[in-house]
């Protein structure tokens, strides 16, 4: 036992479980269970007890079943994530059971089962848990059991490797009658500790909470070992075919190739990109049998759904490495996927089958570069990138002792677009106003910086943080992902004024998220001097950071946006001092008014390409501000006679409104133009200033 426990160790602790009810041990087994993704990827398997509970309104004392509820993740999940169910009601509804082309209907007499009026749903893994003669049951997708699955012999390999210990059952779609085969099997075979299914995965049970989490740990860990020795000694996926390019090269290629696979995918709606270059990946994507394994798919229904019918495997030589071909070919490739994609929705289809979904990849394999996946927001791309490093282990290890095989593509698209699946899918909430949408926001570790980022991801956008300070970018994304998770937001040092600083920022945007939509060039300084004593170098340092600064980072993201071809929206943080001239600040003054008139000359640029160039003009923003801690703040407190505590009051007086700006007011304003509440404007100002005539734009 000490060998396997070096894949999977035992992390039960009795001394916390020894207080624990029954249901708390349920979620405590279940939460282990789910932190090891060599057990169960995210949101995969479930769990069960059969627990006797105060029934509330007979008080008399009751079976009910605890059940991973529909949608849920068994590692992260809390308590109401479980649907409770009596037991006798459940067992009632084999009566009612018509056979197979009825298996969907038993899923709408769950809620009269419902315990206690819990809400959670129940799954349609329901009855595959009730149905088992055990108190306690878990069912998991690891790798190593997959893999013995999804092999062609996966019946003789099964019993080889665990005897009659653990039994085995073929392909069923999950629902009522796999769930009466189970019972039948385990009830048949009572020395059984659990069952493989065949292409999906793994049950255990037994009548002790600890002991049903040690036989699933001794059960995976027992098929990892066989795997080990079986296939010790022989090149995985039939040795390398192709060389791996060196972590550099794999980035560059990948940060060139991402907003060009973005941009072919988006256009009804905008993807998340995620990169993985993980040693597996690298291996199989250089392997042999790439070629006849990757048009397969996956084996396990979770992988599947995540993974869809197979990746799209992308026309890369690494050997002769031709990026400008590669990319030349995309379009082509990307629209055969789609073509293949309608040719098997028209072949499996049913009657009552839901319409085509997107018929985009989303995982693309990348010779001797890595895998990219796309999806509708970050962490569902990382997400079913994980599960195509699961189903990458799956096929390996299935290679190695026997041959792999996918779905059947009829039983795929039955899983793909069945009915279920759909409904769940239509409860799920409406994406937010900025979802798929990525932004680079300079300046961000500032006040106006970090507040326009936190507004942006409140509406579901993706937000690099960019700011010369790298530490305090950094400081800020942490906080802001500990709100919003650590999936949407980034943080990168970056120098304006850099030509290189501001290339490889745009590269690291496009390797975590894909490429970009929303630029808010923010980056700021500020300087106060009368004209006679301006120098050359005061003039200068204005000049490079509000000037050329947003110019360099505005060109770069002109060339990716292009590169995309989606569109896209620039907002300029300028001043209200690029209109009105302020005494003792000419350099400053001036190159506002530049920032100005360059987005003008943007939006001009842009409009072709459906890219809108607007400007937000603050004024006065004093709090959370990085340039009013300084001199700046001295100097004009000096300019208008006033101390420090004075000039926000002066300020306050000054405007039309009487009203102090916030860095969240200007927040709001570069959200209105990053959002499609403006996509028809282009070439504005928007002042944020409380009321300044002398900045009226007319």
């Amino acid at each position: 036992m000490a060998a396997r426990e070096n894949h999977l160790k035992n992390l039960w602790d009795d001394a916390r479980a020894g207080s624990m009810t029954e249901s708390e041990k349920l979620l405590y087994r279940s939460n282990l269970l789910g932190s090891d993704k060599r057990v169960t990827n995210f949101g995969g398997g479930n769990t069960s007890a059969k627990v006797m509970e105060r029934d509330p309104l007979t008080g008399q004392m009751v079976e009910v079943l605890w059940v991973k509820g529909s949608g849920g993740d068994i590692g992260s999940m809390k308590m109401d994530g479980f649907s409770t169910l009596y037991m006798e009601k459940v067992e009632a509804l084999r009566g009612l059971y018509r056979g197979v082309a009825h298996e969907d209907e038993m899923v709408g007499y769950l809620p009269h089962c419902t315990f206690n009026l819990n809400p959670r749903a129940a799954s349609i893994d329901t009855p595959l848990h009730a149905y088992v003669p055990r108190k306690h049951v878990d069912h998991v997708h690891s790798d190593a059991i997959i893999a013995l699955a999804a092999s062609v012999n996966s019946k003789a390999l099964t019993a080889e490797v665990f005897g009659d210990s653990i039994g085995w059952l073929p392909w069923k779609r999950p629902g009522f009658e796999l769930g009466l085969w189970l019972n039948k099997l385990a009830v048949e075979n009572p020395q059984m500790r659990g069952a493989v299914l065949e292409s999906h995965g793994l049950f255990t049970w037994a009548d002790d909470a600890k002991d049903c989490y040690l036989t699933t740990l001794e059960v995976i860990n027992t098929a990892a070992d066989w795997l080990a020795a079986r296939s010790a000694g022989k090149p995985a996926f039939g040795g390398a075919a192709r060389p791996t390019l060196d972590a550099g090269q794999r980035r560059d290629l990948a940060a060139r190739l991402m907003p060009a696979i973005r941009g072919l995918i988006s256009k009804d709606r905008h993807k998340v990109g995620h990169f993985d270059d993980s040693p597996e990946v690298l291996e199989f994507v250089g392997s042999a049998m790439l070629g006849t394994l990757a048009p397969m798919g996956t084996s396990c229904p979770d992988h599947f759904l995540r993974t869809k019918i197979a990746p799209l495997v992308v026309d890369f030589d690494p050997a002769k490495p031709d990026l400008e071909a590669t990319l030349a070919s995309l379009p082509a490739a990307v629209d055969a996927y789609r073509a293949g994609y309608a040719a098997y929705y028209d072949r499996c289809k049913h009657a009552d089958s839901p319409a085509l979904r997107d018929p985009n990849a989303v995982v693309y394999l990348v010779p001797g570069v890595g895998m990219i996946t796309f999806a509708a927001d970050k962490a569902t791309a990382r997400i079913s990138a994980e599960f195509y490093v699961n189903a990458i282990n799956v096929m390996r290890g299935a290679s190695a002792v026997s041959t792999y095989q996918g779905l059947p593509e009829q039983e795929a698209f039955d899983i793909e677009y069945w009915l279920l699946e759909e409904a769940k899918l239509q409860r799920m909430p409406k994406p937010k106003a900025l979802a798929g949408r990525v932004a680079l926001v300079t300046g961000g570790a500032g006040g106006i910086g970090s507040a326009t980022a936190e507004r942006l991801l409140k509406d579901g956008a993706c937000v690099m943080l960019a700011d010369i300070d790298g530490a305090a970018a950094q400081d800020v994304a942490a906080g802001m992902a500990r709100v919003y998770g650590a999936d949407v937001v980034r943080a990168v040092a970056m120098n304006v004024t850099d030509e290189a600083q501001v290339a490889a920022a745009y590269a690291t945007v496009a390797v975590e998220f894909g490429g970009v939509d929303i630029l808010v060039s923010n980056a700021g300084i500020a300087s106060s001097a009368p004209i006679e004593e301006t120098t050359l170098a005061l003039w200068n340092r204005n000049m490079d950071i509000l000037s050329t600064g947003y110019f360099l980072v505005s060109r770069a993201a002109f060339r990716m946006l292009r590169a995309q071809g989606i569109g896209g929206s620039v907002i300029f943080v300028a001043s209200k001092n690029g209109l009105a001239a302020s005494p003792n600040a000419a350099a400053y003054c001036t190159a506002k008014a530049a920032e100005i008139h360059l987005a003008r000359c943007l939006a001009l640029e842009g409009a072709e390409a459906g890219i809108r160039v607007n400007v937000v003009n603050p004024d006065a923003v004093l709090r959370g501000s990085k340039i009013w801690s300084g001199e700046w703040l001295d100097q004009r407190a000096s300019t208008y006679k006033t101390d420090k505590d004075g000039l926000e009051e002066m300020y306050r007086q000054r405007s039309l409104l009487k009203r102090s700006v916030l860095p969240e007011d200007i927040a709001e304003g570069v959200y209105f133009f990053a959002s499609d509440l403006t996509a028809k404007s282009t070439g504005n100002i928007l002042n944020v200033d409380a009321g300044n005539k002398e900045a009226f734009t007319r």
